[in-house]
């Protein structure tokens, strides 16, 4: 699984790029993952399975879904806030699954 993480800036999805890549590591799982501003995912978009977006730029999900052919989703605030990456790796899994259908 390759999961691009966006927000504002790229700092604070960088956070929990450390963590998840910690847990993949521990768990054994193949996981690529890397934070981009939101500026810059149409450039890097075309080497991953899914973005998932931070709750502050929210507001660009429907012209990232307009400009990219994978699925775009927001994490939720209380998971984004606290680097839930359980809950955030569900989400991208789920996204995937479904646009296998």
């Amino acid at each position: 699984m390759k999961i691009l993480f966006v927000c504002a800036g790229g700092m604070s999805t960088g956070l929990i790029v450390k963590k998840m890549e910690k847990w993949a590591s521990e768990n054994g799982k193949d996981l690529v993952v890397k934070a981009t501003g939101v500026g810059g995912y149409e450039s890097k978009w075309q080497d991953y399975d899914c973005i998932l977006v931070g709750p502050q730029v929210r507001f660009k999900i429907p012209e990232m879904k307009e400009k990219v052919k994978i699925p775009v989703a927001q994490i939720e605030t209380l998971d984004y806030g606290l680097q839930n990456v359980d809950n955030m790796l569900k989400l991208a899994y789920s996204l995937v699954e479904s646009s296998n259908d």
